[in-house]
């Protein structure tokens, strides 16, 4: 597939080769994802999510950026079991910001107790 594609093209800053996908049914198994993600292209990697807050979600990790693109744009809304798929360019930024700012609130507040600051508007 790799050959075919032009060399010039040029995709959006968001288009990565790592594809987050929402909504799974929770009993899937990592064959049955890769039947649905393997027709797009070689991939490297699928995590699918097991723990209570990660489950229903999964990562795919293709070989090559124009597969996830190619898979991205078909399968998002795709119907599996009745649910329909949200696929989405995986993103480090804003994966982590949720998390940063939970530790900064954290960060804050020890910072108020430590040094006797009180935010108490009257």
């Amino acid at each position: 597939m790799a050959m075919q594609r032009k060399t010039n093209v040029r995709l959006p800053p968001e288009v990565n080769r790592i594809l987050y996908i929402r909504n799974l049914p929770y009993k899937i198994t990592a064959e049955e994802m890769y039947d649905i993600f393997g027709k797009y292209g070689a991939i490297r990697q699928i995590r699918v999510g097991t723990t209570p807050e990660t489950k229903g979600t999964a990562f795919v990790v293709y070989e090559d950026i124009f597969d996830a693109k190619n898979a991205c744009d078909h399968l998002s809304g795709f119907n599996v079991c009745n649910r329909y798929l949200v696929v989405l360019y995986y993103q480090a930024n804003k994966a982590f910001k949720k998390i940063d700012t939970e530790k900064k609130k954290d960060e804050i507040e020890k910072m108020k107790t430590k040094f006797g600051v009180s935010t108490d508007e009257k």
